[in-house]
């Protein structure tokens, strides 16, 4: 079905699923269980990852995301590299009389399962390609705000192929917000050939990374970014994800090293 990068998407979805089915749910997401429950695949494959720190980033990115439809509340939101995520969905219950634009952009075999397994909505366009052809940035209309997702790509990008993208969204996009995760910095050297999930299925290598101080230093060596913010983990369930990630998380010892969601402010 799908392969390479590309296949993350199924994963990630069956995680939101997962939690989303929880008798104590940290996401409401319907829309993941209805493309999971649509998809003849064997999730199986993916090991014993259930994917609370799956949910608990779609949370930090929808809070992230809300906070800027508050003030732009007819903004343009582009979800590059989106996979199977079901953003708009959740943010459109979140924020129901809101009429904020929505831009998918990923590869062809994406968009089309998107198209058969998605509800059609006037307000989302999709745009079959790579994010890293920049031609995406001619079809948003950026006349009320422009809020970009890159939600598990850069990680998976060359490091230049990264902050190029970085720096041309912030050149085309004066005003408008990025939001981005990166793992913890040790992954790409730890794991080149990618992290084994199980037996069946190695998450692909991730040769991008920074530490916190590094994102911070982006307000100074990216022109047009006016600010850097480092976001915290949401809470979860149980005590790993409700107490001891979310304090391992901010705690000064640790932040160099953990992973980050990362909000960009353009000028």
């Amino acid at each position: 079905m799908l392969t390479g990068v590309s296949e993350t998407a199924l994963l990630t979805l069956n995680g939101r699923a997962h939690q989303a089915r929880h008798p104590d749910a940290i996401i409401d997401d319907p829309m993941a269980i209805r493309i999971v429950d649509a998809i003849d695949f064997d999730f199986d494959k993916f090991g014993r990852r259930k994917g609370q720190e799956m949910a608990l980033r779609s949370l930090a990115f929808d809070r992230a995301a809300i906070q800027y439809l508050t003030l732009h509340p007819a903004a343009t939101v582009v979800a590059l590299a989106e996979g199977l995520q079901t953003s708009f969905w959740r943010l459109s219950s979140a924020l129901p009389d809101y009429e904020f634009r929505w831009v998918t952009v990923d590869f062809p075999p994406i968009i089309d399962l998107r198209h058969q397994l998605l509800p059609p909505s006037e307000r989302v366009t999709n745009l079959a390609q790579s994010a890293l052809d920049y031609s995406w940035m001619d079809a948003v209309d950026s006349s009320n705000g422009v809020f970009i997702t890159a939600e598990g790509l850069l990680m998976y990008l060359q490091p230049d192929e990264a902050m190029g993208l970085i720096t041309e969204c912030v050149r085309r996009f004066p005003g408008g917000q990025m939001i981005f995760d990166l793992p913890p910095v040790l992954v790409k050297k730890l794991a080149p050939k990618g992290m084994r999930a199980s037996r069946q299925y190695r998450v692909p290598p991730m040769p991008f990374s920074l530490s916190a101080n590094q994102l911070a230093d982006l307000a100074n060596t990216v022109p047009g970014i006016q600010a850097v913010h480092d976001l915290p983990m949401p809470e979860g369930r149980g005590f790993v994800f409700k107490t001891l990630f979310p304090a391992f998380w901010q705690w000064r010892l640790t932040r160099q090293i953990r992973g980050a969601y990362t909000l960009l402010e353009f000028g």
